[in-house]
């Protein structure tokens, strides 16, 4: 069978790539489905280190071709911080998605606006054979004050994208998966996964 697994627990992502990949003729499969529980310490110091301690982890366990990937929020006034340590910003301990938000807009408030920034994804195939192959996606846009729109996860709420004049948390998942840093990063991975199952015997 032509299975791929998608490595991550963040159902946020999950919605993401399922749905970017949907219309590839392979199994898509996560971790959940197939009872595999395998935590990653995500130390590297690049966003291509730590989806590829991702990917080849979880390849490695379960034998199957798999996808993960690394993103942050680069803040240029912030020198690219949070960057690697989007999810892990917060000097909170059990930080939340909000409170990751408030630290970085407490951090912001000192320098004068517009807060350029840019999303940045990196995806990592791993197969059992321990090939590896990178794609990678970037979406410009700029972070605002005021929370808007439920639909995001994460940074989502304060980063405004200005081509579309609305914030990533107001996108439907149709304009997020055309216009996203994930989105951009998976499409770009769409023609490396068609060549490894071309190549692989089930």
């Amino acid at each position: 069978m032509r299975r791929l697994l998608v490595a991550t627990n963040n159902p946020g992502k999950l919605r993401e790539m399922l749905a970017l990949l949907s219309d590839l003729h392979l199994d898509i499969l996560t971790p959940e489905k197939i009872d595999l529980h395998l935590s990653v310490a995500e130390n590297g110091i690049s966003y291509e280190e730590n989806a590829l301690l991702k990917a080849q982890a979880f390849a490695q366990a379960s034998r199957l071709v798999t996808m993960a990937d690394d993103s942050g929020l680069e803040v240029d006034i912030l020198g690219g911080s949070p960057g690697i340590r989007s999810a892990r910003f917060s000097p909170l301990p059990h930080a939340t998605d909000a409170d990751r938000r408030s630290h970085l807009l407490d951090l912001l408030k000192a320098h004068p606006q517009p807060w350029r920034a840019h999303f940045h994804c990196t995806v990592a195939i791993a197969t059992p054979q321990d090939e590896i192959y990178f794609s990678q996606g970037d979406c410009p846009g700029v972070i605002i004050r005021e929370e808007r729109g439920n639909n995001g996860f994460g940074y989502d709420p304060i980063f405004l994208l200005e081509e579309a004049g609305l914030t990533m948390a107001e996108l439907s998942m149709d304009e997020k998966n055309r216009l996203s840093h994930r989105a951009r990063a998976v499409r770009a991975a769409i023609p490396i996964l068609l060549k490894i199952f071309e190549s692989l015997i089930y």
